[in-house]
């Protein structure tokens, strides 16, 4: 069980299951603790490393509802937890944050470090059905099973209040997550998310090679789709985009998603909206609405 001696200890193992996560780094923030550990993943069959933050605890037994940051293309767990910032929020609001990273590594994969949308940094957070990327890159079990289930059972968690965001690609894998799992995260938002997957020039290459070209499996992979036909609890969505994004009209494709949510059954998808004028792509405008997006899911959180 996790407790605040773990925090100074940057040396921690823990075992679980049959494996053990190990603490490669620790460094203390806005009174809480950012920590990286790595660990041998069963569902990706790698070393996998995630970073998490804890808050401040003002005694010893606290526990803290918990937000999955889903990175995006190209990335690891590191550009969220050294560029965006969110520190100060999760200690202000009691969250602890997750950062798992993007892919499996060292899968020895042909191909897999080619290009840069295909292969290691490019998950599309599914799970690959074609050879020999279906040996790894299940990392759609990975998050919503797998590592969720690693950090109820190992860190100081209220279980019931677990939330999800993502940028880009990641914003794409938490808007997946959540429609996939009715019920499972209290609430969801997305940072540029690219919404319509099986349209996007950018990441169709690398969506294709995990699950091939069947189209009707391309559309169960694709939020756009998904959205359409969700009959879960009542979901409000918070979405940030910038005018000046680069990828806003071909990969991103927030329209189709917002015009698919609307004819969602019994009106149960709202989203809130925001076109953010002048901001890009990159992580300084993930650090600028970072703490709307804590806002957000700390008053669901919290009810």
């Amino acid at each position: 069980m996790y407790n605040r001696m773990h925090q100074k200890n940057t040396s921690e193992r823990i075992m679980v299951a049959e494996s053990e996560i190990k603490c490669v780094s620790n460094n203390k923030s806005f009174g809480g603790y950012q920590k990286v550990y790595e660990h041998f993943s069963n569902a990706l069959q790698c070393t996998m490393k995630f970073g998490i933050y804890i808050p401040p605890s003002e005694q010893e037994d606290e526990k803290f509802p918990v937000l999955f940051y889903l990175s995006g293309l190209t990335c690891t767990e590191q550009n969220v937890i050294t560029k965006a910032g969110f520190q100060k929020y999760a200690a202000q609001y009691k969250i602890i944050v997750v950062a798992p990273d993007t892919s499996p590594r060292n899968c020895n994969i042909p191909g897999e470090n080619d290009t840069w949308n295909i292969g290691t940094g490019a998950s599309m957070y599914v799970n690959a059905t074609q050879e020999p990327w279906n040996k790894h890159y299940q990392m759609y079990t990975y998050i919503t099973e797998e590592l969720f289930q690693l950090i109820q059972n190992n860190f100081p968690v209220i279980k019931d209040k677990i939330s999800i965001t993502g940028h880009s690609m990641g914003g794409h894998g938490a808007l997946l997550c959540s429609l996939l799992n009715p019920g499972k995260f209290k609430s969801v938002s997305a940072l540029a998310p690219a919404c319509n997957i099986s349209n996007s020039p950018t990441l169709l290459p690398g969506l294709k090679t995990l699950i091939g070209e069947d189209k009707e499996i391309l559309e169960k992979w694709d939020p756009t789709f998904l959205v359409k036909y969700y009959d879960g609890p009542e979901m409000q969505i918070l979405i940030h985009v910038g005018t000046d994004d680069e990828f806003l009209k071909e990969d991103l494709l927030i329209d189709n998603f917002v015009k698919a949510a609307n004819e969602c059954k019994d009106n149960k998808i709202k989203i809130e909206f925001h076109l953010e004028e002048g901001h890009g792509h990159s992580y300084y405008f993930v650090s600028t609405f970072i703490e709307e997006h804590f806002k957000f899911h700390s008053s669901k959180l919290s009810s």
